[in-house]
């Protein structure tokens, strides 16, 4: 696909978090140069018995296709010590998801468009929500902001204090 298209992408990590989450940040800030990035948010775990997670949702504007997304991705995970022989639901240095790819919608590359945890997780729609509120979801074309107003699963999360690169990403709510 040619052309400039925007892409979200969540981040979250249980293991050493803030370590790396930053680590994510200065691979996407080196990838994509300017980024767009939510608070941070604290959440349970969802699916297992686990630590909370750190979580956050990145916007960028990029040419690469989907499936080089993916590939960069992985590399990423692998190279932060995520492990793959281990269930689906467990503890994580570091995930990386493709939530959304423009308004493409569908099986692409092995990715499917869009990923349907915005949907489910609050952990993915609220941070979504903060940087995209007026954006529509490709598929129920709501806007985000709309979505998170009427989310009500019972997930808990909540702000924490974050800083990268001297940057305050986020505060704790006092």
């Amino acid at each position: 696909m040619a052309g400039q298209v925007r892409v979200y992408i969540s981040i979250g990590s249980n293991i050493d978090r803030e370590r790396y989450v930053s680590a994510a940040l200065d691979a996407l800030g080196a990838w994509f140069g300017e980024l767009d990035i939510s608070p941070v948010y604290e959440s349970e775990a969802v699916g297992f018995d686990g630590s909370p997670f750190l979580n956050l949702v990145v916007g960028v504007t990029t040419t690469l296709s989907v499936g080089e997304l993916s590939r960069r991705f992985k590399q990423l995970e692998a190279d932060n010590g995520r492990r793959r022989d281990v269930p689906k639901f467990s503890a994580r240095t570091l995930d990386l998801d493709i939530l959304t790819y423009g308004d493409q919608v569908g099986q692409i590359d092995g990715v499917e468009l869009p990923r349907g945890e915005i949907l489910k997780n609050a952990f993915v729609l609220r941070p979504l929500a903060d940087i995209a509120p007026e954006v529509e979801h490709p598929v129920c074309g709501r806007k985000y902001r709309e979505l998170w107003n009427d989310y009500n699963t019972g997930q808990k999360l909540w702000p924490v204090d974050f800083t990268w690169k001297g940057r305050r990403i986020s505060l704790a709510a006092r």
